[in-house]
């Protein structure tokens, strides 16, 4: 577990990573889809012009995500993250004025590439380049973020819209983030001294066996766990968008899928904590196929079963599988690779990860549009999983990439 004295002795460098991957909430599919009828009625789009638009802005932000998130390997921390922060919160503006779908576009360009893409992958980048011994646990704090988010933000935005219209909650939110850029700041205090700590390391030869982006993309074993590295992401999102429809056909009112939202929230955060220190003492590569074991048993029960207990059942089994995999993630990279590049090595695997999930509403919805059943589609996802899991497997079985292998 996590002990006080870590936390104290790195309490502004783990404030900066929570605070980030707690702002990113505003460009992710969960805060976005609170507003999918408002907006739907307010530009007259059905659902599947919705889903398209989303998908187009989801899949363009990650192609420009693969340069962009290149940056924070030449940028000062503080002025990326800044910058990020500053330009999130300029788009969430923009979605609080957009007058016709091009602006809609423009602006879910924008939280896709601004909120779950760069704000999350500042954070995580941090913890990953400065601690090294203790990077499981860095990364599994900083991304609590992500846990208060989903935990928090959708009773607010609710009450928010109660009082408020959707245009001015967004507007508000893009204020709010503006005014928190100067905490960015502070939190990162004595960041030059830190970087140059860590330059010094590596110019002292901690870093002759790190892995340029061209020599990672040529290794074998990337292609072999990029497959289970991007199923949570991609059934993860693709059934939350479609919750409403498999809440219809499974028979259960939509309130039991919202309330189970909590449950989620619960064992994404008991995940998070628990895989740290196992990420620390067992290393990310030979955990990663375990990781998905929650999800494969939540797709089994949601594809075997129509009881209203499985849609609380899955809904915790999958925040189990989002919490892991969170940390795993985010200490991956650096483990196989090393931290000299990972700015741009994260950018891909980031940009990767958010092309799936542009892709997952389309292609489910691609599916539920032809009759295909919603339990079908999830054992589909189940045997992904498992074979996802197998090629994991086999690359954690061969030798660690930075000495030349996987």
């Amino acid at each position: 577990m996590l002990s006080l004295s870590f936390l104290r002795a790195n309490a502004r460098l783990l404030a900066f990573g929570v605070l980030m991957t707690f702002c990113s909430s505003l460009g992710q599919t969960f805060f976005i889809s609170l507003f999918s009828g408002e907006i739907r009625t307010a530009f007259a789009l059905s659902d599947g012009d919705f889903g398209s638009l989303y998908a187009v802005a989801t899949l363009g932000s990650a192609a420009v995500l693969l340069w962009a998130g290149r940056l924070i390997d030449r940028l000062p921390l503080p002025v990326f993250a800044g910058g990020v922060l500053a330009l999130l919160g300029a788009t969430c503006l923009l979605m609080g004025a957009a007058a016709n779908a091009a602006f809609l576009v423009a602006a879910l360009f924008g939280l896709r590439l601004f909120g779950q893409g760069l704000a999350s992958h500042s954070a995580v980048v941090a913890m990953g380049r400065y601690f090294e011994a203790q990077r499981g646990r860095a990364v599994s704090v900083a991304t609590l973020g992500h846990t208060l988010g989903e935990a928090s933000l959708p009773t607010l935005a609710v009450a928010a819209l109660a009082l408020a219209g959707w245009r001015q909650v967004w507007s508000g939110s893009g204020l709010v983030l503006i005014a928190l850029v100067p905490l960015i700041f502070v939190l990162l205090k004595g960041q030059r001294e830190r970087d140059a700590a860590f330059r010094q390391r590596r110019r002292e030869g901690g870093g002759e066996d790190d892995k340029t982006l061209g020599a990672v993309l040529r290794d074998p074993a990337l292609w072999l766990r990029l497959p289970a590295l991007l199923a949570m992401p991609f059934i993860g999102t693709g059934l939350i968008f479609h919750q409403v429809h498999l809440a219809e056909t499974k028979g259960w009112p939509l309130s039991l899928m919202a309330g189970s939202f909590t449950v989620f929230a619960a064992c994404s955060l008991a995940a998070l904590l628990f895989a740290g220190p196992l990420v620390d003492r067992f290393g990310a590569r030979r955990l990663l196929a375990f990781a998905l074991a929650p999800v494969t048993l939540g797709c089994l029960a949601l594809g075997l079963s129509d009881a209203p207990p499985v849609a609380t059942l899955f809904m915790g089994l999958l925040g189990a599988t989002t919490g892991t995999s969170a940390v795993l993630f985010g200490a991956l990279w650096a483990e196989l690779y090393g931290v000299t590049h990972l700015g741009a090595i994260r950018a891909f695997a980031t940009s990767a990860m958010v092309f799936s999930t542009g892709l997952a509403p389309a292609v489910m919805g691609f599916f539920i549009d032809r009759g295909v059943a919603m339990e079908a589609i999830a054992l589909a996802c189940a045997v992904y999983c498992l074979l996802a899991a197998s090629l994991a497997v086999t690359a954690a079985a061969a030798r660690p990439s930075r000495s030349g292998g996987a």
